[in-house]
């Protein structure tokens, strides 16, 4: 007979999640459009990826750089999914800080 309290995961049928671990970052989305930039806040960040809150008014697009002045990297980034005023990405790779990016 099997225990209740014992730990063995039960399947449910959905993909588990990697660890996120929450930070609050500040951060600056790079659309390439014009080099226009919309600030962001991490909410919680693992190595394939985040999410950030945004600005509701702002239209992020599909695929962008996505510049962590505190990690000094920029992050390619594809958007996985938006609820509102978040956005889950996945990091596609890095490239070094823009060099039109003032902070």
């Amino acid at each position: 007979m099997a225990n209740p309290v014992d730990p063995i995961q039960q399947h449910t049928g959905e993909p588990e999640r990697e660890h996120r671990p929450r930070v609050l970052k500040g951060g600056t989305v790079i659309t390439g459009i014009q080099n226009s930039e919309i600030a962001v806040m991490l909410r919680n960040q693992h190595a394939g990826g985040a999410e950030l809150k945004i600005p509701l008014e702002a239209r992020v697009p599909d695929r962008f750089l996505l510049y962590v002045p505190l990690d000094g990297v920029a992050y390619r980034c594809e958007i996985r999914w938006r609820r509102k005023d978040r956005v889950g990405v996945q990091f596609t790779g890095t490239e070094p800080k823009p060099k039109l990016h003032y902070g």
